[in-house]
Protein backbone atom coordinates (compact mmCIF):
# COMPACT_ATOMS: atom_id res chain seq x y z
CA UNK A 1 0.00 0.00 0.00
CA UNK A 2 1.15 3.55 -0.78
CA UNK A 3 3.00 5.17 2.14
CA UNK A 4 1.17 8.47 1.61
CA UNK A 5 -2.13 6.66 1.84
CA UNK A 6 -1.08 4.98 5.10
CA UNK A 7 -0.01 8.35 6.46
CA UNK A 8 -3.35 9.89 5.57
CA UNK A 9 -5.32 6.96 7.01
CA UNK A 10 -3.43 6.96 10.32
CA UNK A 11 -3.81 10.73 10.66
CA UNK A 12 -7.50 10.60 9.86
CA UNK A 13 -8.08 7.74 12.31
CA UNK A 14 -6.15 9.50 15.07
CA UNK A 15 -8.06 12.71 14.43
CA UNK A 16 -11.42 10.94 14.46
CA UNK A 17 -10.88 8.90 17.61
CA UNK A 18 -9.29 11.74 19.58
CA UNK A 19 -12.16 13.99 18.53
CA UNK A 20 -14.71 11.47 19.79
CA UNK A 21 -12.91 11.17 23.13
CA UNK A 22 -12.66 14.95 23.44
CA UNK A 23 -16.37 15.21 22.69
CA UNK A 24 -17.18 12.63 25.35
CA UNK A 25 -15.24 14.44 28.07
CA UNK A 26 -16.62 17.79 26.96
CA UNK A 27 -20.16 16.39 27.08
CA UNK A 28 -19.60 15.37 30.69
CA UNK A 29 -18.18 18.83 31.44
CA UNK A 30 -21.00 20.95 30.03
CA UNK A 31 -24.03 18.65 30.25
CA UNK A 32 -23.81 15.44 32.27
CA UNK A 33 -22.13 16.68 35.44
CA UNK A 34 -24.03 19.99 35.63
CA UNK A 35 -27.25 17.99 35.27
CA UNK A 36 -26.29 15.50 37.96
CA UNK A 37 -25.10 18.39 40.11
CA UNK A 38 -28.75 19.46 40.48
CA UNK A 39 -29.82 16.06 41.78
CA UNK A 40 -29.87 14.83 45.38
CA UNK A 41 -26.91 13.00 46.90
CA UNK A 42 -28.29 9.49 46.55
CA UNK A 43 -29.27 10.03 42.90
CA UNK A 44 -25.86 11.52 42.10
CA UNK A 45 -23.90 8.63 43.61
CA UNK A 46 -26.10 5.96 42.07
CA UNK A 47 -26.07 7.57 38.61
CA UNK A 48 -22.28 7.94 38.55
CA UNK A 49 -21.79 4.37 39.70
CA UNK A 50 -23.95 3.12 36.83
CA UNK A 51 -22.29 5.43 34.28
CA UNK A 52 -18.83 4.23 35.30
CA UNK A 53 -19.90 0.64 34.67
CA UNK A 54 -21.73 1.30 31.41
CA UNK A 55 -18.93 3.31 29.84
CA UNK A 56 -16.51 0.38 29.92
CA UNK A 57 -17.62 -0.97 26.55
CA UNK A 58 -15.94 -1.77 23.26
CA UNK A 59 -16.79 1.51 21.54
CA UNK A 60 -15.29 3.59 24.33
CA UNK A 61 -12.15 1.47 24.54
CA UNK A 62 -11.73 1.55 20.75
CA UNK A 63 -11.75 5.36 20.74
CA UNK A 64 -9.85 5.82 24.01
CA UNK A 65 -6.98 3.42 23.23
CA UNK A 66 -7.28 3.70 19.45
CA UNK A 67 -6.59 7.43 19.60
CA UNK A 68 -3.25 6.76 21.24
CA UNK A 69 -2.24 3.87 18.96
CA UNK A 70 -3.23 5.68 15.77
CA UNK A 71 -1.36 8.82 16.82
CA UNK A 72 1.76 6.75 17.47
CA UNK A 73 1.32 5.09 14.06
CA UNK A 74 0.96 8.48 12.38
CA UNK A 75 4.11 9.66 14.16
CA UNK A 76 6.15 6.68 12.97
CA UNK A 77 4.89 7.00 9.40
CA UNK A 78 5.80 10.71 9.27
CA UNK A 79 9.26 10.50 10.83
CA UNK A 80 10.96 11.23 7.50
CA UNK A 81 8.21 13.09 5.70
CA UNK A 82 9.73 16.56 6.04
CA UNK A 83 6.43 18.27 5.25
CA UNK A 84 5.93 20.11 8.55
CA UNK A 85 3.39 17.59 9.87
CA UNK A 86 5.61 15.87 12.44
CA UNK A 87 5.74 18.65 15.11
CA UNK A 88 1.94 18.78 15.24
CA UNK A 89 1.67 15.01 15.63
CA UNK A 90 4.25 15.09 18.43
CA UNK A 91 2.30 17.85 20.19
CA UNK A 92 -0.92 15.86 19.85
CA UNK A 93 0.73 12.72 21.22
CA UNK A 94 2.11 14.57 24.26
CA UNK A 95 -1.32 16.07 24.98
CA UNK A 96 -3.09 12.75 24.52
CA UNK A 97 -0.64 11.07 26.89
CA UNK A 98 -1.32 13.85 29.40
CA UNK A 99 -5.01 12.94 29.20
CA UNK A 100 -4.11 9.29 29.87
CA UNK A 101 -2.11 10.30 32.95
CA UNK A 102 -4.94 12.48 34.29
CA UNK A 103 -7.49 9.74 33.74
CA UNK A 104 -5.34 7.04 35.33
CA UNK A 105 -4.12 9.14 38.25
CA UNK A 106 -7.30 11.01 39.18
CA UNK A 107 -10.58 10.04 37.50
CA UNK A 108 -10.23 6.24 37.54
CA UNK A 109 -9.21 6.04 41.26
CA UNK A 110 -12.17 8.27 42.13
CA UNK A 111 -14.46 6.01 40.11
CA UNK A 112 -13.10 2.98 41.96
CA UNK A 113 -13.71 4.62 45.34
CA UNK A 114 -17.24 5.42 44.31
CA UNK A 115 -17.80 1.79 43.27
CA UNK A 116 -16.49 0.53 46.62
CA UNK A 117 -19.14 2.57 48.40
CA UNK A 118 -21.62 -0.11 47.30
CA UNK A 119 -25.25 0.00 46.27
CA UNK A 120 -26.55 1.06 49.68
CA UNK A 121 -24.47 4.06 50.72
CA UNK A 122 -24.92 4.96 54.36
CA UNK A 123 -23.97 8.62 53.88
CA UNK A 124 -24.14 9.59 50.19
CA UNK A 125 -23.43 13.25 51.00
CA UNK A 126 -19.95 12.38 52.28
CA UNK A 127 -19.23 10.11 49.32
CA UNK A 128 -20.39 12.80 46.92
CA UNK A 129 -18.36 15.53 48.58
CA UNK A 130 -15.21 13.45 48.31
CA UNK A 131 -15.86 12.65 44.64
CA UNK A 132 -17.69 15.39 42.78
CA UNK A 133 -15.57 18.52 42.89
CA UNK A 134 -12.25 16.83 42.14
CA UNK A 135 -13.64 14.59 39.43
CA UNK A 136 -15.41 17.47 37.67
CA UNK A 137 -12.33 19.72 37.78
CA UNK A 138 -9.96 17.18 36.31
CA UNK A 139 -12.50 16.08 33.73
CA UNK A 140 -12.58 19.66 32.45
CA UNK A 141 -8.79 19.65 32.28
CA UNK A 142 -8.64 16.41 30.30
CA UNK A 143 -11.44 17.63 28.01
CA UNK A 144 -9.41 20.74 27.16
CA UNK A 145 -6.18 18.76 26.70
CA UNK A 146 -7.82 16.23 24.39
CA UNK A 147 -9.56 18.96 22.40
CA UNK A 148 -6.23 20.68 21.73
CA UNK A 149 -4.75 17.32 20.72
CA UNK A 150 -7.62 16.84 18.28
CA UNK A 151 -7.04 20.34 16.84
CA UNK A 152 -3.33 19.60 16.37
CA UNK A 153 -4.10 16.36 14.53
CA UNK A 154 -6.70 18.11 12.36
CA UNK A 155 -4.15 20.74 11.35
CA UNK A 156 -1.57 18.02 10.68
CA UNK A 157 -4.09 16.34 8.39
CA UNK A 158 -4.58 19.61 6.52
CA UNK A 159 -0.82 20.05 6.10
CA UNK A 160 -0.48 16.48 4.88
CA UNK A 161 -3.20 17.09 2.31
CA UNK A 162 -1.50 20.23 1.04
CA UNK A 163 1.89 18.52 0.81
CA UNK A 164 0.57 15.54 -1.14
CA UNK A 165 -1.94 17.31 -3.36
CA UNK A 166 -1.46 16.78 -7.11
CA UNK A 167 -1.16 20.08 -9.05
CA UNK A 168 -4.18 20.57 -11.32
CA UNK A 169 -3.72 21.62 -14.96
CA UNK A 170 -5.03 25.03 -16.09
CA UNK A 171 -8.75 25.17 -16.69
CA UNK A 172 -10.31 24.97 -20.14
CA UNK A 173 -11.01 28.70 -20.11
CA UNK A 174 -7.31 29.49 -19.73
CA UNK A 175 -6.48 27.10 -22.57
CA UNK A 176 -9.09 28.79 -24.75
CA UNK A 177 -7.76 32.25 -23.96
CA UNK A 178 -4.23 31.14 -24.82
CA UNK A 179 -5.43 29.61 -28.08
CA UNK A 180 -7.16 32.86 -29.07
CA UNK A 181 -3.97 34.82 -28.40
CA UNK A 182 -1.97 32.49 -30.65
CA UNK A 183 -4.63 32.63 -33.38
CA UNK A 184 -4.69 36.44 -33.29
CA UNK A 185 -0.90 36.57 -33.57
CA UNK A 186 -0.95 34.22 -36.55
CA UNK A 187 -3.70 36.24 -38.23
CA UNK A 188 -1.85 39.51 -37.79
CA UNK A 189 1.32 37.92 -39.22
CA UNK A 190 -0.57 36.69 -42.29
CA UNK A 191 -2.18 40.11 -42.81
CA UNK A 192 1.20 41.82 -42.68
CA UNK A 193 2.62 39.36 -45.19
CA UNK A 194 -0.27 39.98 -47.61
CA UNK A 195 0.11 43.75 -47.40
CA UNK A 196 3.84 43.58 -48.00
CA UNK A 197 3.25 41.62 -51.18
CA UNK A 198 0.48 43.89 -52.46
CA UNK A 199 0.66 47.42 -51.00
CA UNK A 200 -2.65 48.34 -52.64
CA UNK A 201 -4.46 45.68 -50.60
CA UNK A 202 -6.90 47.17 -48.20
CA UNK A 203 -7.98 50.09 -50.43
CA UNK A 204 -11.68 50.45 -51.03
CA UNK A 205 -11.25 49.15 -54.60
CA UNK A 206 -9.54 45.94 -53.44
CA UNK A 207 -11.98 45.40 -50.61
CA UNK A 208 -14.90 45.75 -53.04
Amino acid sequence: MNVKLLQAMSLFGACLTSGLVAGLFAGFAYAVMPGLGRSDDHTFVEAMQKINVAILNGWFMFCFVGGLLLTVAALLLHLRSGNGVLPWIVAALVLYLAMFVITGAVNVPLNDELARAGDHVADPAVVRAHFESRWVTWNIVRALVTTVAFAALAYALVLHGRATATPTPPSGGEHSAGAHVVQDAVAQSDWGRVRSQDPSWGTPRQQA
